[in-house]
């Protein structure tokens, strides 16, 4: 029998999506466990949002629709990257996809070659190495650490670049790190990127969730010539809770909007048509559930990196956007815990969920080791029973 693709078996399953499918199944089982695992708010969906999809069922908007998307909400997704980014693009210059997920496999399909090499600040959000593989790149990491905020700089990016870099791959603010890059410190990174001609896929899913009065810049705003270079990333599942809809977007230079087109066409075709118009009205209605979103998350960040600070063995830094927490738990490598060995973040993860009975992921998959992920998309009341487990879970080690 014949081998199958020597690509496919390069990519390796989500490891966020596989620890959080041992958290449910313990849970199905009736465990007492808590899980801050996988980036999805645990809101519910806006009514007015949910309102529109059954308007859309009864109105038979059931049928297929451009492949890129219908037009009202391309044009909404238009409108609101304006209003809130300040940067101007066409209805054409827009392609919504099965999530932004499917947005970032779809623009890595139009831009790389087999051999072309895609430039990752680690950590990284798991998804990108992988897609990187699944398109026939080149994953080349550049490390960070706590110390520079998890953040790259123009000399560290420069140095990363060969004859072979075609693009470069942030996502602001962070998964996993929270972290953002603020108007100078993407200025020069653009700046690098035109220089050498690469292209720079910017993941904004979470841009609505900043905190402390820091403002949010758009790679893309910050002129006519890497904006031409910048795919845009985002999508209504973070923002507005709507995670199981399935609706992310792109925005780009018309050609490779083209060509992202051109795939979906022959391949899943254009987004659920029902999920579409319930993203019209999540873009262009009422924003209140956002703002409410923000200001709860806010405090649980809050909460939760004053919880941490007290307990030995373990440190974070304070997010500045997104909502996960990155845990330090250096400090813990080579004490025993639960019963057994820590060696790494891996093993950290797995303990902690057996014996204490919490999830986290483990950053391995994120390219770095010694730090588990925390989601605070979670209520107050399992963040600090969360806490409290951490708390127990080491200091009974």
């Amino acid at each position: 029998m014949k081998s199958i693709s020597e690509i496919a078996l390069k990519v390796q399953a989500s490891t966020t999506l596989q620890v959080d499918a041992l958290y449910k199944s313990m849970k199905a089982k009736g465990m007492d466990v808590i899980g801050f695992t996988a980036g999805e708010p645990d809101f519910d969906t806006p009514d007015n949002v949910k309102e529109a999809a059954n308007t859309a069922i009864s109105n038979n908007h059931t049928k297929y629709t451009p492949i890129a998307g219908i037009p009202e909400l391309r044009t909404a997704i238009v409108n609101r990257l304006q209003s809130d980014c300040g940067i101007l693009y066409t209805p054409n210059q827009i392609v919504t996809a099965s999530g932004a997920k499917h947005s970032i496999y779809i623009a890595l399909r139009a831009l790389l070659n087999p051999g072309d090499e895609v430039i990752l600040p680690a950590p990284y959000w798991v998804t990108y190495a992988e897609a990187v593989l699944m398109t026939g790149g080149v994953p080349v990491t550049i490390p960070t650490t706590q110390g520079d905020d998890f953040k790259i700089t123009a000399e560290k990016l420069e140095s990363a670049i060969t004859d072979k870099t075609k693009l470069l791959i942030i996502c602001n603010p962070s998964n996993p790190t929270g972290m953002l890059y603020n108007k100078s410190e993407l200025k020069v990174i653009a700046d690098v990127c035109v220089k050498n001609d690469l292209y720079i896929m910017s993941d904004e899913v979470y841009y609505r969730f900043i905190y402390d009065g820091k403002d949010f810049t758009s790679v893309a705003a910050l002129g006519d010539d890497i904006k031409e270079r910048t795919i845009i990333i985002n999508g209504v599942s973070k923002t507005y809770a709507m995670t199981g809809w399935r609706i992310g977007y792109s925005a780009s230079n018309s050609l490779l909007a083209d060509v992202m087109s051109n795939f979906l066409s022959h391949s899943t075709s254009a987004p659920c048509t029902i999920s579409q118009y319930a993203a019209l009205e999540a873009l262009s209605g009422t924003q209140e559930s956002v703002s409410l979103m923000c200001k709860q998350f806010k405090e649980r960040r809050d909460y939760i990196v004053e919880r941490i600070s007290k307990i030995p063995g373990v440190n974070c830094i304070k997010p500045d956007g997104a909502f996960y927490i990155m845990l330090n738990i250096e400090g813990l490598i080579g004490r025993t815990l639960g019963g057994k060995l820590i060696n790494s973040s891996d093993d950290f993860a797995l303990t902690f969920l057996e014996k204490g009975l919490v999830a986290t992921v483990s950053c391995t998959g994120f390219g770095i080791d010694n730090y588990v992920r925390l989601t605070y998309a979670a209520s107050m009341e399992n963040i600090k029973e969360g806490m409290d487990r951490l708390e127990k879970f080491i200091d009974g080690g």
